[in-house]
């Protein structure tokens, strides 16, 4: 048995590439770029009119002349008119091309416009109310790099630099396994020996917010029907996750079926609690990982953002820096394990605090729905003060 810090870091060294591929624009949102943005011209690509108002030369205004002669209208989108006589201005709206003749934008609001003559309320300043080309990037400027992640902004960004189609990294081909005789389908009626099978579609969801869609599958003890349906996932999936058959008990076969199909152990249990049995190893043939969690519904839960979570960051070259929160009371960890205890974060004061649950244990499946994650209590002689830091494990979005 290994404890939590070697377990993280075994599995942090086995991170996968998946290759790349190109999606339409629209289907990036949570992709990780696989390659450099640059811009295509400059940004922006004009000078381009802040307010609605009126476009004129400062030096009339230098000169003396407050009241201007309109000689056109420019909207935006509109193909850019000249300014032929300096004495005079052209009405602008927001977003159109300055004309070159002319440095300086009044609004509205410092104007009165009565026929074709705007009367300056206020003098200007010159060059206000322009925003000038290449101000913000010029042609060739790094705007996205390489393994970002890709949000409304970024989308944003592509859009502007004319990305219809994005190359971004590949995501992995992953089958979600229960295992046991005791589960049922969740649309079947349970008999009295039976439950229904929940941390399939808790991995299924869990996946889901990394923008994965896993396939789901069944497997029942049985050691051939194991080996048999386990050699071809081998073969044709990125990653396994597995749920229940990883304990002592007698018909915990996965072990031992693994072995069969030269999938190498790397570690098998760990000194947390929960989660003890977790089971990590990789088919050096397929380099396929293989995740076997404990089948209780909270160690599942817990080592799958404990292990798979970091992991997957790591795979996709997404960085993520640790979170830490207060312990809302004093509590203790005297015991040889790294115990991950639910918790409620709450804000207070401006600081996130964490506040227990209480569990009935590893099994309580409704405990999970109601905490915001966990908090690792690593082994020791001192108790953990009221307020003192620790690390946190979210399994929900904070805000």
């Amino acid at each position: 048995m290994i404890n939590y810090s070697s377990a993280l870091s075994l599995v942090l060294e086995q991170p996968l590439d998946f290759g790349t591929e190109e999606v339409l624009l629209t289907d990036s949102r949570g992709r990780v770029l696989a390659e450099d943005i640059l811009a295509d011209r400059d940004f922006p690509p004009f000078n381009r009119a802040t307010k609605d108002g009126i476009a004129l030369r400062y030096e009339a205004v230098e000169n003396g002349r407050l009241s201007f002669e309109i000689s056109g209208v420019l909207g935006a989108g509109q193909p850019v008119i000249p300014l032929e006589e300096h004495e005079s201005c052209i009405e602008i709206m927001t977003g159109a091309v300055v004309p070159y003749e002319t440095d300086t934008v009044v609004m509205y609001e410092h104007l009165s416009v009565e026929g074709d003559i705007a009367t300056l309320q206020k003098i200007p300043e010159r060059g206000q109310n322009i925003h000038l080309k290449g101000s913000d990037h010029h042609k060739g400027d790094l705007l996205l790099k390489k393994d970002t992640r890709i949000g409304p902004a970024e989308m944003g960004v592509l859009a502007t630099v004319g990305k219809d189609k994005v190359i971004v990294r590949r995501k992995p081909k992953i089958a979600v396994i229960s295992t046991g005789n005791e589960l049922v389908d969740v649309g079947d009626t349970p008999m009295l020996h039976q439950i229904r099978r929940s941390n399939s579609y808790s991995l299924y969801g869990a996946l889901q917010e990394v923008g994965i869609r896993p396939m789901l599958l069944h497997l029942d003890d049985d050691v051939d029907l194991m080996r048999q349906k386990l050699s071809y996932l081998i073969d044709g999936m990125d990653v396994l996750i597995l749920s229940g058959g990883v304990s002592k008990g007698k018909f915990d076969y996965l072990p031992q079926v693994l072995e069969e199909l030269k999938v190498e152990k790397i570690f098998h249990r760990v000194a947390q609690r929960p989660g003890k049995p977790f089971w990590f190893g990789k088919s050096e043939r397929f380099s396929t990982l293989v995740f076997s969690f404990p089948g209780n519904p909270v160690s599942t839960f817990l080592n799958f953002y404990l292990y798979f979570v970091p992991w997957y960051y790591k795979s996709q070259q997404l960085s993520s820096e640790p979170t830490y929160v207060r312990l809302a009371k004093m509590v203790e960890n005297r015991s040889d394990l790294t115990i991950f205890k639910g918790v409620r974060i709450v804000i207070k004061e401006g600081n996130l605090v964490a506040e227990a649950l209480d569990s009935s244990g590893s099994g309580d499946l409704v405990h999970l729905s109601e905490i915001s994650g966990f908090v690792q209590l690593d082994p020791s002689d001192k108790a953990y003060d009221k307020d003192q830091l620790v690390p946190f494990i979210a399994v929900k979005n904070l805000i």
